[in-house]
């Protein structure tokens, strides 16, 4: 007996966050824009493109985070989500940045 996988596509407007609780065997696909996926504890950068996918070996959250307006499709036998959510466009004042050698502009 074969199990179909879960599949789920989403839109994501620039800038906003999808956490995936638990990536361990996640497909993630950029199917238009750009995403940005960080792991918890995982050094890596990943930036898809479309076309392009990550998948995922490890236990750990996950952070898709939309670079512009974005299509992405999540497929596993398991798939675990939570609320998308927009980043608040200034979190922080921006001469935080200054002190750590960076430009606030």
């Amino acid at each position: 007996m074969t199990t179909r996988p879960q599949r789920l596509s989403l839109s994501l407007p620039k800038k906003a966050i999808f956490t995936l609780p638990d990536a361990h065997e996640v497909d993630i696909e950029c199917t238009s824009g750009a995403v940005w996926i960080t792991l918890d504890h995982d050094r890596r950068d990943i930036v898809l493109n479309p076309g392009e996918h990550f998948r995922s070996d490890s236990h750990e959250r996950a952070l898709v985070a939309a670079l512009e307006s974005s299509c992405v499709r999540f497929s596993a036998k398991r798939l675990s989500v939570a609320v998308a959510q927009e980043v608040p466009r200034q979190v922080t004042s921006p001469w935080r940045l200054w002190l750590h050698g960076m430009s606030p502009a």
